[in-house]
């Protein structure tokens, strides 16, 4: 019997390109339904996000990046050892994804294992301005990203 898997859009849908990750997993849920699989959308990060992790053994998350240079519509798959640790919290939303699960894990919550998070990133133009459209180049990779995540649900069919 297959785990379940858990498939999160994060961002904000009303905030232009913050909402890629929440447009991108609603075009995949639209074109499969297994039953291992469980699609939502979050508006959190940090600490918060473990609540939403929590009692699944892998995880696909959606979200938008912002990285020095980075090109807009550029699509990354990356892992949480591939994101830097935060060098403070100020509040449950700064601490970063591996800090989160590292700590999440301590405290005794069921979350899957850092190589059980597959991270699908795009880059960002936009992430202030309010509007339920990506600017261009951010909505021309959606369908990337969805090939992306189907594939990746795809390859842990096949583990």
């Amino acid at each position: 019997m297959a785990s379940k898997t858990l498939i999160v859009g994060l961002g904000n849908a009303i905030l232009t390109d913050d909402g890629v990750g929440i447009h991108a997993v609603r075009a995949v849920a639209a074109r499969t339904q297994p039953a291992d699989l469980v699609f939502s959308e979050a508006s959190v990060g940090g600490l918060r996000l473990l609540d939403t992790l929590a009692g699944y053994e892998r995880v696909i998350l959606v979200d938008a990046i912002q990285t020095p240079g980075g090109r807009v519509g550029d699509v990354y798959l990356l892992h949480p050892n591939d994101l830097r640790a935060s060098l403070h919290s100020g509040s449950t939303h700064d601490l970063s994804l591996p800090g989160a699960l590292a700590l999440g894990r301590q405290l005794g919550l069921v979350l899957p294992t850092d190589d059980a998070v597959t991270i699908v990133a795009v880059e960002v133009e936009d992430v202030l301005t309010f509007g339920e459209s990506c600017t261009p180049a951010v909505a021309a990779a959606i369908p990337w990203v969805v090939e992306m995540v189907l594939a990746c649900i795809l390859n842990d069919r096949e583990l």
